[in-house]
């Protein structure tokens, strides 16, 4: 009468132990060997991994890099901007490099009407959980924007939230040029102005968009 051999983990590992003591080479396979030796198939892996690199440093080709959450969620709202005729987006860098891009803003009504305003969008790899940093490269007459080109919009501060996307921010910088607000200036002389006499505030906005040197105390001179 035949007999079934049943081994369990434990005394595999006994007896390979008594093996040893012994003097003697173990032949038995464990059908548990995976889970007394956890970091074989680790270490296989990462041998993998390792030739696959090498091989490819010696095609001279670049490993493939792993986007992060913040490219992937970027991607995904650039392939979905809805923005207006007088909005565009660029990449300076090429398209494989997302996370810095610019965006140029063409008003056609409001006191900035006929203009042309450059910002760069520089965005964070934990995107959308931070806004990106949005800086306007075009020197403007504007109480919501300062000389350095920072800017003064709710969804870059405190409003922003991760369901927010590129194209409510693309948004609320064109409605920054179609209606200024004077009630949360960067630019405190422009904010007043606009505020006391919206007709001087226009004459303003026009002569620095030309590039006609100092309005108040700030040089709008283009070179």
């Amino acid at each position: 009468m035949g007999h079934t051999l049943s081994l369990s983990c434990e005394s595999v590992i006994i007896s390979r132990n008594q093996q040893k003591e012994d003097g003697e080479t173990s032949s038995i396979q464990s059908p548990c060997s995976s889970a007394v030796f956890p970091r074989a198939g680790v270490m296989i892996r990462l041998f993998k991994v390792k030739e696959k690199h090498r091989e490819l440093a010696e095609n001279g080709k670049t490993p493939i890099k792993k986007q992060s959450a913040g490219e992937l969620r970027l991607h995904k709202d650039i392939s979905e901007l809805n923005l207006p005729k007088t909005c565009s987006i660029s990449f300076p860098n090429g398209k494989d490099y997302l996370m810095n891009f610019q965006v140029t803003i063409r008003p056609r009504e409001g006191y900035y009407r006929g203009g042309l305003f450059l910002f760069s969008f520089e965005v964070s790899p934990i995107y959308p959980h931070e806004a990106p940093k949005v800086k306007c490269k075009t020197k403007v007459y504007h109480p919501n924007i300062d000389m350095e080109g920072n800017v003064c919009l709710n969804v870059l501060r405190e409003d922003w939230k991760p369901v927010l996307n590129i194209n409510t921010i693309v948004y609320g910088l064109y409605h920054l040029f179609t209606e200024p607000n004077h009630e949360d200036p960067l630019n405190s002389e422009a904010a007043e102005v606009l505020r006391d006499n919206p007709k001087m505030f226009e004459s303003n906005v026009k002569k620095a968009m030309a590039g006609g040197g100092y309005v108040g105390n700030n040089n709008y001179y283009f070179t």
